[in-house]
């Protein structure tokens, strides 16, 4: 391995972009088929970041079925288990099996994550600067989390999709004696005015391209 490359590995949980399925919250003012466009170019922003990043393993944690819009180099596993926070915890045990390394698991909702903020989070469990990496999102819930080991108790139970979702994760965190080191916060695009502020932050991105594309079609401006 590449003394530049980190050992941990980075994981992407993520839904198929299937109209009707995904991005739900963006409807109206945009069609399913709008929202599922612009959850597509979010995955696609956040897998080039995570391709970018330094890291031993790239993993995609899918529901449903992997498209073109996967890049190569990722290994591909299924979602199992039912609520969010089981999935969460599943990827982390499936990830760590296959290699036993610190993991920083994201979503397909920041296109703005950067290659290097993956890198700083993976690189603080790396160094054993700290047990666990978190990443608050500006609606209360979180964008990153970082482990260096699986432990379902961590997850299991945390109430998700909630404005206080992040409070009880990094709660979690801290009652189980990690030390959490702390990432900046990033908006989560689950609403329009989200996805408008999002996509004004990246503008050369997939997803600004996106949302220039949807607001010209839905007429939404």
């Amino acid at each position: 391995m590449s003394a530049n490359v980190l050992a941990a590995q980075a994981i992407v949980i993520a839904k198929e972009p299937v109209p009707g399925r995904v991005k739900t919250r963006l409807t109206p003012p945009f069609t399913p088929a709008e929202a599922a466009l612009l959850a597509e170019a979010a995955l696609t922003d956040t897998l080039a970041a995570v391709a970018a990043a330094p890291v031993a393993r790239r993993v995609l944690a899918l529901e449903g079925s992997a498209g073109s819009w996967l890049p190569p180099g990722f290994d591909v596993i299924p979602q199992r288990g039912g609520g969010l926070d089981e999935r969460l915890a599943a990827a982390f045990a499936e990830a760590h099996a296959a290699l036993p390394q610190p993991m920083v698991l994201i979503g397909m909702d920041t296109p703005q994550v950067t290659p290097g903020l993956i890198a700083d989070a993976a690189g603080m469990l790396d160094r054993g600067e700290a047990d666990a990496v978190f990443g608050p999102a500006a609606d209360g819930g979180f964008w990153l989390l970082g482990l260096r080991r699986p432990d379902r108790s961590l997850l299991a139970g945390v109430p998700m999709s909630r404005a206080d979702t992040g409070r009880r994760q990094l709660d979690r965190l801290t009652a189980g004696g990690l030390r959490v080191a702390m990432m900046p916060e990033l908006t989560d695009v689950d609403t329009a005015a989200e996805a408008e502020l999002v996509a004004g932050e990246v503008p050369g991105s997939a997803f600004a391209a996106a949302f220039g594309l949807a607001l010209a079609s839905s007429g939404a401006a």
